[in-house]
């Protein structure tokens, strides 16, 4: 079995990952800072190894991916964690694979490391989740043979966001990056900006239905779709509920609902891409956008460790997998319609 070390195994959703991995029959690893939460989890899951590492200690780090075949971060705040991982995972010559949804962190990531990621012929994989991943995955495999685009909507249909503390520590790194600004991709590049957020409707495939949306609630896609995609224009939207729940200081954890672990939350994303007007559409149904990374994860490891690969160095999920490929593997964690 291939050993995959899962750094930030204790978090809400590395924990998913780790049970993921379990179950598509790897070897998982488990690190972090905190060995004792370690120690205790790896008692729940049973054949695990545990190896406690931090990204201040690069030894630590180097001790922890030794002789594994990959490595998935899970740790956040990205901005922190991203930049001591991957370089662990260059010098050990492994893939590294990450969950990060901070903007600015993938656009790191594909901005410091890429020279090296592609020296090395060593797979790196951002944003390889539910945000950032998930979208890029729906707009590569909606355009299909297009090798341009006008404009990208991915509209984020969510019946609710009960936030982990990781997403909220997350958020307050990119909000103090930003100087509390806002972030939208426009004309071919990041933009910074002081508007007003705007409201509209979004008419989502069932069960969801038209809702109304927040415009330029910028997502990673914002990074990832670009990073491969002729498509000059981003633009993501999140349903009002969810960025309300996500908003109040007083939103609940998520809170399991079945054996999984999984929430009761539902989800929806819908991706419309325009091209001389010529319009094709992408959608994923699932539940629990915190869960369904776990599955988004492990088959991206997968796929790396068998060979089933577009390029090397930094790449999103679309550019490094067979996108509709890959999303139609994803059953039944998802329920993807794509265009014919």
């Amino acid at each position: 079995m291939d050993a995959v070390v899962v750094y930030g195994a204790t978090g809400h959703t590395g924990r998913f990952v780790v049970a993921e991995l379990l179950e598509r029959g790897f070897a998982p690893v488990v690190s972090g800072r905190d060995a004792a939460r370690l120690e205790v989890l790896a008692k729940e899951w049973g054949q695990v190894a545990v190896r406690p590492a931090t990204v201040a200690d690069p030894g630590s780090l180097d001790r922890a991916l030794a002789g594994a075949a990959a490595v998935v971060n899970c740790a956040g705040p990205f901005a922190v964690t991203g930049g001591p991982v991957v370089e662990a995972a260059l010098r050990a010559g492994i893939p590294y694979v990450d969950v990060a949804a901070e903007i600015e962190a993938n656009a790191s990531m594909f901005a410091d490391y890429a020279e090296a990621a592609r020296r090395t012929g060593t797979p790196v994989v951002p944003a390889m989740a539910f945000y950032g991943g998930l979208g890029d995955l729906l707009v590569t495999a909606a355009m299909g043979e297009w090798t341009a685009a006008d404009v990208a909507h991915i509209a984020y249909g969510l019946s609710s966001w009960h936030p982990t503390a990781g997403t909220r520590a997350a958020g307050q790194v990119s909000h103090q990056r930003r100087s509390g600004r806002r972030v939208r991709f426009t004309g071919g590049a990041l933009e910074y900006h002081d508007d007003q957020a705007s409201e509209q409707d979004w008419l989502f495939p069932e069960p969801l239905g038209r809702r109304a949306v927040i415009a330029e609630f910028t997502m990673a896609d914002v990074v990832t779709v670009p990073s491969h995609l002729a498509v000059p224009e981003v633009r993501t939207y999140m349903a009002v509920e969810a960025a309300r729940d996500l908003a109040r200081e007083d939103t609940p954890a998520p809170e399991a609902v079945d054996a999984s672990g999984r929430s009761d939350q539902i989800f929806v994303v819908d991706v419309v891409v325009r091209a001389g007007g010529v319009e094709r559409r992408a959608t994923a149904r699932g539940q629990d956008i915190y869960a369904v990374t776990a599955p988004l994860v492990v088959e991206a490891v997968r796929r790396i460790l068998a060979g089933h690969t577009r390029t090397v160095g930094v790449a999103s999920a679309g550019a490094m997998f067979d996108a509709a490929d890959f999303l139609r593997a994803l059953t039944p964690h998802l329920s993807v319609e794509l265009p014919h």
